[in-house]
């Protein structure tokens, strides 16, 4: 049993959306007395198997500690007021509606490709059971993505909002392509290196439409409502000013980080556009329909899995009996992972 506590281990992310409401009820009176509030995390994560080994599995967690998919049980949208009883640090009431929750996949300035993915390419693993968080395997190796000068792995905080899905069989009428498949991709620029695993509440500031072999590849740029900067940000503009040059780089990021692969330049719908708050949350509120949809089987999902704990009204929800049984199922090496993460520098000629 000793040889296995390495190859399970437990984090912890703050609480979010409305069962943070619900905990608080239950957590009230624990803390009480002199000295600071301590709140009480309403996720947590746990990781099976070997970092950067091919079996490397992050499971999620509820507060009562029962195994959920990051995927269709976390929610959407941040609904309550006050986490633990603590009002919600937000820049303006009227954004309120514009709060999400978004799960980390990897932390910025790092460059494996954790993903939780619906494709056979297995990123969130949507074709996995609870859809825990793995490396992106291709070819049989894992996958990292490649330093391009001046820049070191990914340049924001990477990760996804849950119950989005892009339609892969659903053409959008602004980019005249189908979906590529997966959750809503976030680009999170605050100041702080997030961590892999953590569900952060994130306002929606803009949204860039890639176009990757044919399909739309959605890249929303956001900030984590906590950021001490994050009272600045209202909309894209507000990128452009408070961190000019940041948006450059992220268009020459997605347009060039493929390359080192030997693959053409990335594509992009709008010339390259940002567009602003008002149509990213047009584009997430699709996603969300689709998402439902998928969640209700009433469109054509594919590989993915859509196991779930939480949505009670799904033809694929399970109890926590059966997530348990799921995640206990998962075989794991013992075998160290490789570590072997890209340390190039890529130059790239005009």
């Amino acid at each position: 049993m000793r040889a296995l506590l390495p190859l399970l281990r437990t984090s912890w992310a703050w609480p979010v959306g409305a069962a943070a409401a619900a905990s608080a009820r239950l957590l009230r009176g624990a803390s009480a007395g002199p000295g600071p509030r301590r709140t009480m995390a309403l996720y947590r994560t746990e990781e099976r198997g070997q970092p950067h080994s091919p079996d490397y599995r992050l499971f999620f967690k509820n507060v009562a500690g029962h195994y959920i998919s990051p995927f269709h049980d976390i929610p959407l949208k941040v609904d309550s007021e006050e986490e633990n009883g603590i009002p919600t640090k937000r820049a303006r009431n009227d954004e309120y509606e514009n709060v999400f929750n978004m799960v980390v996949e990897v932390p910025r300035w790092t460059n494996a490709k954790m993903e939780f993915s619906a494709t056979l390419d297995v990123k969130i693993a949507t074709k996995e059971p609870l859809n825990p968080i793995k490396q992106d395997v291709k070819d049989g190796k894992l996958r990292y993505v490649a330093n391009i000068f001046p820049h070191k792995g990914y340049i924001w905080n990477y990760g996804a909002l849950p119950q989005t899905w892009e339609d892969p069989h659903r053409k959008d009428k602004s980019t005249d392509c189908c979906g590529d498949n997966d959750p809503i991709d976030v680009c999170e620029i605050g100041s702080k290196v997030l961590s892999r695993g953590e569900v952060v509440h994130v306002k929606i500031l803009g949204v860039l439409a890639l176009i990757d072999q044919g399909e739309t590849d959605w890249k929303l740029i956001a900030i984590n409502v906590n950021d001490p900067e994050a009272s600045k940000f209202h909309d894209i503009e507000d990128v452009k000013k408070y961190k000019p040059g940041y948006l450059e780089a992220t268009l020459n990021w997605f347009r060039f980080y493929k390359i080192p692969e030997g693959k053409p330049e990335n594509q992009f719908a709008f010339n390259g556009e940002f567009k602003n708050k008002a149509f990213a949350l047009e584009v997430i509120k699709s996603a969300h329909e689709c998402w439902r949809a998928l969640l209700m089987d009433k469109c054509d999902g594919g590989a993915i899995n859509c196991t779930n704990v939480q949505v009670c009204d799904s033809p694929f929800h399970c109890s926590q009996e059966e997530a348990r049984s799921l995640v206990e199922s998962v075989s794991f090496s013992l075998n160290k992972g490789s570590n072997e993460e890209d340390q190039v520098w890529h130059f790239l000629g005009k």
